[in-house]
């Protein structure tokens, strides 16, 4: 459940904090008030890609926040797998800013993690459907995706998926193996040509630094010996005697002299002789910098440039770095590998093939099956949500094409094509569904669809953009009832952003989104109306400018009557129901009386 939703300067909201609780909310306001922010904010939790006027005027950053609880056991389950559970308390807490330089940073209960994570963890816990998601409907690609969901066939998918994926990896392998014997032989001798150059060149992962600092040194040889003997002689050895190191051991011994007399002298002694040591070694260490290579630096240079010219010749051919020369070496060498071994390698990979490929086959045909059992069913869910909606008369078939049984092409989902088809109207044979569908018709199917797939659904807040966009007054109603029973059946949050009065009327949480002039700058507030509010804001949606004392008692009956309307409407609809079922019944009874006279 989406317990709190915390906005700050996105677009014309400096700051909003909501808290939600469980049932059916609409969220209502005049047209330009800033209810698509809210649901941009939302979005922006689900991982979309900020729009460049995300941030108000005069701001850096926008910020986004939203904190679920009572988590469902699956979504529990699913978070556990990404490595993101609850805090203590059940709390997940999904957080997301966005600078003016686009820049995005992504938390999960404070911790900074990739967006990809968080677009994971987002879906399990909530969904927008508005126009653009009625959209999925029109691309039959999707369709499969709905009846499989319908179907419960998670299960059975993933187990004919290892087979799948199995299968598609043998076949890849195959087809590499498979390359004509006069390519194979070319790229052969061409590897080897590659090993053999990569080889003689004798390479270590090293070299190069090494090679550098060596020629730096040597470049600069005459000037490191002159400073490293310079220090060696005025701090160890030189011919006057004069070096630093005679003139403490001097000291030292005065001091030893000195402490017959001075006890005290004795421990300045003792850590002057520390120092001795301590400028003997670094008088060591200076010399050892002075070059100690035999032969002409002259020589010695060209060995080197010499041998990093070859080193870079093997670079621009196999890689930036001896590194990675050395990794691109095994590459070929396994290659080379695999193709002398290709005829035996090919052989087993055939046979491990034509093995799997009954196995997939009878999974695919099983799901097969199982697809079309659930299709009649959808399609009668479907048509009766779909009358329930005022879209009396309309067929809603699913379209199953199966693949030849001896010439399958498998994909990730067996050999099915699925589509939704629809007809509108008596009579008329059925069409795919984005050549018939209107704007308000698909918002409805989406609606009939989500109603229909609500007891596998996970999901513990849907949230429904406009969705009675393109429909009747009685028809919104209706939409308002389904949102309604929608989410006392998923016993969780169903959110509806309306212009609808019949939907508003019926929702058990009303929240205003309103403009309001702040300081000479125009802001949007969300707030959650009380009794008296939501009768001023019903009656505005149905009256405008003009709220009378007629809209205003139209409002509050239409309000009070909620309750009363959608279990009127409830037993209205199962009496319907029934009556379809008595009907079909008798059609049952008749076909077999006849087929057993015919007998």
């Amino acid at each position: 459940m989406l317990q709190n939703l915390h906005i700050e300067n996105i677009a014309v909201i400096k700051s909003a904090n909501i808290d939600f609780t469980d049932g059916f909310s609409v969220l209502t306001g005049e047209t330009g008030a800033g209810k698509s922010i809210i649901i941009d904010s939302i979005n922006l939790i689900l991982g979309a890609k900020p729009q460049r006027d995300l941030i108000r005027s005069g701001e850096e950053v926008a910020r986004v926040s939203a904190l679920f609880s009572e988590l469902s056991p699956s979504a529990l389950e699913a978070l556990g797998e990404l490595g993101l559970a609850p805090d203590e308390d059940g709390i997940i807490m999904l957080s997301r800013s966005v600078n003016i330089a686009g820049k995005s940073t992504a938390r999960i209960n404070g911790r900074a993690l990739p967006i990809s994570l968080m677009r994971d963890a987002a879906k399990l816990l909530v969904a927008i459907h508005g126009q653009h998601d009625n959209m999925t409907l029109l691309d039959p690609e999707r369709h499969i995706y709905y009846l499989d969901e319908f179907a419960s066939l998670e299960s059975e998918l993933d187990d004919y998926r290892r087979d799948f994926d199995r299968y598609t990896e043998l076949n890849r392998r195959i087809g590499e193996l498979s390359r004509g014997e006069r390519e194979k032989t070319q790229r052969l001798e061409f590897l080897k040509f590659q090993i053999d150059e990569i080889e003689s060149a004798k390479l270590k992962p090293d070299e190069e630094e090494l090679l550098l600092k060596k020629r730096a040194k040597l470049q600069n040889s005459e000037r490191i010996n002159q400073l490293a003997h310079s220090v060696y002689a005025s701090l160890y050895q030189n011919e006057k005697g004069t070096a630093a190191l005679d003139k403490l051991r001097r000291s030292v011994r005065a001091l030893d002299a000195l402490s017959a007399v001075i006890p005290e002298a004795a421990e300045l002694s003792s850590r002057l002789e520390g120092l001795c040591y301590e400028v003997e070694d670094i008088a060591l260490c200076a010399e050892a910098f002075a070059d100690d290579s035999e032969g002409d630096v002259t020589a010695q240079l060209d060995r080197i440039e010499g041998r990093l010219d070859e080193l870079s010749k093997l670079e621009r051919k196999y890689g930036d770095t001896p590194v990675e020369i050395l990794a691109y070496l095994k590459k070929i060498r396994d290659e080379v590998d695999n193709i002398e071994l290709s005829g035996e390698r090919l052989d087993e990979a055939t046979r491990e093939r034509d093995e799997l490929l009954p196995l997939l086959a009878a999974k695919a045909y099983e799901l097969c099956e199982k697809r079309r059992e659930a299709a009649a069913r959808l399609e009668e869910r479907i048509t009766e949500e779909l009358k329930y909606l005022d879209m009396n008369g309309v067929v809603f078939e699913v379209a199953i094409e199966t693949q030849d049984v001896d010439k399958p092409e498998f994909t990730a989902r067996g050999v099915d094509r699925v589509e939704f088809m629809i007809a509108t109207n008596k009579g008329e044979p059925t069409k795919p569904l984005a050549r018939i569908a209107s704007g308000g018709e698909l918002s409805r199917i989406m609606l009939a669809l989500k109603s229909v797939l609500s007891d596998r659904d996970s999901l513990g807040t849907l949230i429904f953009d406009e969705v009675d966009t393109g429909v009747s007054g009685k028809t919104s109603q209706k939409i308002g009832i389904k949102l309604r029973e929608l989410a006392k059946k998923r016993s969780s949050q169903v959110f509806c952003v309306t212009h609808s009065a019949q939907i508003a009327s019926l929702a058990d949480n009303h929240y205003l989104i309103a403009k309001h002039e702040d300081g000479g700058r125009v802001s949007t507030d969300v707030t959650p109306l009380d009794e008296e509010g939501r009768v001023n804001e019903v009656a505005r949606i149905m009256g405008g400018i003009n709220i009378t004392e007629n809209l205003q008692n139209t409002a509050r009956e239409m309000i009070a009557a909620r309750q009363d309307i959608a279990e009127q409407q409830d037993i209205t609809r199962h009496q319907d129901v029934a009556g379809h079922q008595d009907i079909a019944e008798q059609q049952d009874t008749a076909k077999q009386t006849k087929s057993e006279g015919a007998g």
